[in-house]
């Protein structure tokens, strides 16, 4: 793999850089360049209002969602020219994480099976940030197993009617529209009766409930539908084949977290370099440094796989199933790196200075927001079946289910 720009993609980092210099929200930098996993906060102002003042800014000058088309909101730029622009965004690429599911999984899903006339109305606000959107794909009773949902869609002449609830929606209280995956034929295999559509998050019938996590944030959601309608316009797809267009959004949204899963390293490596232990400074501590340099081989690892589908971006592949193995390995990364920091603290957990506080006070929310990270997207299982499957070619899991009616599917309480 060659990591150098040619020249025309020289040219393009210089004018992001040039235009991210002159128009950026410096007054942010220092607190987002600070922020980590579970802590991307503002002191004195709404991140989410920032971010979309952030996100128009860029709409306006042809910055945003550079890969969608023009005529969808876009710029029209190579995969490798997106990636360039992420690179200079640096620290003010954190204010685009409150559009990550919006941009990396509903926006490419509208693009594949939306109508043309909805992608002309809807795509631009996305793109711009005026609108937020989220995806209703986990229930109660069907995390990761997402053909296991019951939410139900009913037709009634020209609309469809939808009654179910859904579970660890991200977003769900503050945007505007989602896209929601439905079951509209019980007596077929669980993979084969679904159906999706889009709809608007303020329809009558929909209650979005926020889940309160042990870190005192509710990033989660539970969604309730009590009749809600959707006009069948809004459907995605053809009825039925609903699983087939949850694929093009779970590789999207594989692929969007794995790349935005940070590892905690770089935090752990800054915080042990002033730390002082009882017998000296911790960066001088056989022990630490061994630990160290474990994680400092998994993130240069996870850099060059990266790198790697940069590299298939940059000859207009598409990454395929890989892009599994980041957020597997990122995910679990992070959890062993925020809980040896917070050993290493020991009693110092007790945290007085406050130049103290805001380096630990960093793995405090950084171990109790990775069980999430683990989840979301797919659990560690799903993507190491994923992996075996798709990219080693192993033999496919056990799956007893797999032809039986879903009404049929014994549960408990029912057969």
């Amino acid at each position: 793999m060659n990591f150098d720009d040619t020249l025309q993609e020289a040219e393009f980092r210089a004018t992001a850089r040039a235009w991210i210099a002159a128009n950026a929200p410096k007054q942010y930098e220092e607190e987002l360049r600070k922020s980590s996993l579970g802590r991307t906060q503002l002191k004195n102002a709404n991140i989410l209002e920032v971010a979309k003042a952030w996100q128009k800014k860029k709409a306006d000058a042809g910055w945003a969602c550079l890969h969608w088309p023009k005529e969808y909101g876009g710029r029209g730029s190579s995969p490798i020219e997106r990636v360039i622009w992420q690179q200079e965004e640096g620290p003010f690429g954190q204010l685009s994480r409150m559009f990550i599911i919006g941009h990396g999984m509903c926006g490419p899903t509208m693009m594949a099976f939306a109508r043309e006339e909805h992608k002309r109305a809807y795509l631009p606000p996305l793109a711009s940030g005026e609108k937020v959107w989220c995806q209703l794909f986990s229930e109660p009773a069907g995390g990761s197993d997402v053909a296991g949902l019951r939410t139900r869609a009913e037709k009634d002449g020209d609309d469809w009617v939808i009654n179910g609830q859904k579970i660890w929606t991200s977003g769900a209280h503050y945007s505007d529209y989602g896209i929601l995956l439905t079951r509209t034929d019980p007596t077929v295999p669980k993979h084969k009766g679904l159906t999706m559509f889009f709809l608007d998050m303020k329809s009558p019938g929909v209650e979005v409930r926020p889940i309160k996590q042990a870190s005192g944030a509710s990033d989660f959601n539970e969604v309730y539908f009590t009749n809600v309608r959707i006009p069948d316009h809004q459907r995605l797809g053809e009825v039925g084949d609903g699983w087939n267009v949850s694929l093009t959004t779970l590789m999207n949204e594989r692929s969007a977290i794995g790349a935005a899963v940070s590892t905690g390293f770089p935090e752990l490596f800054e915080y042990c370099s002033s730390l002082m232990l009882d017998d000296g400074p911790a960066i001088e501590d056989r022990a630490v440094r061994a630990k160290l340099a474990s994680w400092a081989a998994k993130a240069s690892g996870l850099k060059y796989t990266s790198m790697r589908a940069i590299s298939a971006l940059s000859k207009g592949e598409r990454p395929g199933p890989e892009n599994s193995i980041g957020k597997l390995v990122a995910g679990s990364m992070i959890q062993d790196v925020a809980t040896y920091a917070l050993d290493l603290q020991g009693a110092a957990g007790v945290i007085s200075g406050a130049e103290d506080s805001e380096l630990a006070g960093r793995f405090q929310a950084m171990l109790l927001r990775a069980p999430g990270t683990r989840v979301e997207g797919g659990t560690d299982e799903i993507m190491r079946n994923i992996i075996a499957e798709r990219v080693l070619g192993l033999p496919g899991d056990i799956r007893v289910d797999k032809d039986v009616p879903f009404n049929r599917i014994l549960t408990k309480g029912r057969g």
